[in-house]
């Protein structure tokens, strides 16, 4: 048995890794995340490449291309809506609301294929065999899904909106006999 020289990085070796190709807006996608490098020159040379995506014990995730670390900007596919920002903004309440509507009708499965993130505090994976009852995949949602959900939280209309304007007791009328005086104004 060999013994561990000073070169060999301990953490890098027990890494869960997989390569991705890089599309031509310099993104790549693991583990139903998208992840965005910064768009410079020096990084044009890797579109249409595969690169490493390095995932450590503790949850941290790198990117690798000849031998170096790439930065890069995380956005989540599978996100969701905080219902603590719906009660607090006034304005997109109803909005945030059709949002998560919708939300709640994606299949919201992370690949299980990727390793267990215990180390980090999250439960271990339960193999589930079909997706919810009433979901679907992400790229299923439609424009139906979202007329659905605007039609679920449509406010129902107001009782004295429905009565024709006759009925209504607040209706203007106009009084017989009564006119209205012109004031005229002269620019000389």
């Amino acid at each position: 048995m060999e013994s561990v020289t000073r070169f060999e990085d301990l953490e890098r070796i027990f890494t869960w890794r997989e390569w991705r190709k890089v599309s031509n807006r310099l993104t790549l996608q693991y583990d139903r995340k998208l992840y965005l490098t910064t768009d410079q020159p020096e990084r044009r040379p890797l579109i249409h490449r595969y690169i490493e995506v390095a995932e450590y014990p503790d949850g941290r995730i790198e990117l690798w291309a000849d031998g170096a670390s790439l930065p890069y900007a995380l956005y989540d596919r599978l996100s969701e809506i905080n219902q603590g920002t719906v009660v607090e903004n006034k304005r997109l309440g109803h909005v945030l609301e059709i949002a998560q509507r919708v939300q709640a009708q994606r299949e919201n499965r992370r690949i299980l294929a990727t390793p267990s993130r215990t180390l980090t505090g999250q439960k271990p994976r339960q193999r589930p065999e079909q997706a919810t009852p009433g979901t679907k995949p992400q790229r299923q949602l439609n424009a139906e899904d979202l007329r659905r959900a605007i039609d679920e939280l449509a406010q129902p209309p107001h009782p004295v909106d429905t009565l024709p304007p006759q009925a209504s007791s607040t209706a203007l009328r106009k009084q017989p006999g009564k006119r209205r005086k012109r004031i005229k104004t002269s620019l000389h």
